[in-house]
């Protein structure tokens, strides 16, 4: 299925059963919950989808299940997180074999590669797929920035054709899009900057808390492209709080405890992830809470057409 990079990309979680096996059957609720509210594809693997504890197999698996999910009616992409190229080549064909329709690329992994390190890295990548590609651009946690420069290089690469732009700099998408225009599709990886980023015109959103609050995550999209932001920004003032703890290092414990609330997930977590404990869970319940109290009536926005 063709991607267009564009509208709410989920990155979901990963289920876990209390022996420690994939759970499916959550799973499948949880991607059947994100199709119903409208989202435009689904990204698996990533930090949030606790990429770092999964075996081969089990993202294989993964992704096997979610296309049967979808039913081609949204695209799956998968993420490739790896420390060496080869081992990253490897992956990027294991998911373009499984049924994946793009992949989201990190940058090498533990090892803090050069400017020139990091785009041979990409460049393999590109050069042993036929899958569509999207950077994932995160210096703030992974210390490596692709450059507005670097770009230019990697869009010699016909499949290089966005970027999950996580930088916190939101004037990187304006130098992004002065640099390219619509060459290089731009998605924010903020959850907090979500609203921000689409107003000075990326193209989309891959986004965290969408995993519990998938409806209120599609509405903030459509109103943006519809031109109703004042409803938009109501829903995103209501939705800052649980925004917010999409940026923390317990973001996955944060995200699922979020769906267990709303009855589309689970709490379980793969260790050395541990469920939160104490004062900060009293905390994150507490946020929660609020938001389900207060969560806000939402207008027809399957209706506004905004996405082709």
């Amino acid at each position: 299925m063709k991607i267009q990079w564009q509208g709410i990309m989920p990155a979901v979680t990963t289920k876990f059963r209390s022996d420690d096996n994939l759970d499916l059957n959550m799973f499948a609720k949880n991607i059947h919950a994100q199709v119903a509210a409208g989202v435009h594809g689904i990204i698996l693997g990533g930090s949030l989808g606790e990429a770092s504890t999964l075996r081969s197999d089990e993202k294989e698996t993964l992704i096997k299940e979610t296309v049967q999910l979808v039913e081609a009616k949204i695209p799956v992409t998968m993420t490739i997180a790896e420390q060496a190229t080869r081992v990253a080549i490897e992956a990027a064909q294991q998911a373009e074999t499984a049924g994946a329709d793009a992949l989201m690329v990190l940058p090498p992994m533990r090892y803090k590669s050069t400017d020139y390190e990091t785009i041979a890295y990409f460049k393999e990548i590109a050069s042993n797929s036929n899958l569509p590609i999207m950077i994932y651009n995160n210096p703030v946690d992974y210390k490596i920035e692709v450059t507005v420069d670097m770009f230019e290089s990697l869009l010699e690469h016909r499949n290089v054709q966005a970027v999950k732009e996580s930088t916190r700099d939101i004037t990187n998408i304006g130098r992004l899009r002065n640099r390219f225009g619509d060459n290089l599709k731009i998605l924010c990886g903020v959850d907090t900057l979500a609203l921000e980023s689409l107003l000075v015109g990326a193209d989309g959103w891959v986004a965290g808390l969408v995993c519990a609050f998938p409806a209120e995550t599609v509405a903030i999209y459509e109103l943006v492209k519809a031109g109703r932001i004042q409803e938009a920004i109501g829903i995103y003032r209501w939705f800052l709080p649980l925004l917010e703890l999409d940026i923390s290092p317990q973001l996955v414990q944060n995200i699922k405890l979020a769906e267990v609330a709303t009855g589309i997930g689970t709490e379980q977590v793969r260790a050395p992830r541990l469920p939160l404990q104490g004062a900060e869970r009293q905390r994150v319940q507490a946020i929660i809470e609020e938001a389900l109290r207060s969560r806000p009536e939402l207008p027809d926005y399957k209706m506004l057409n905004t996405t082709v």
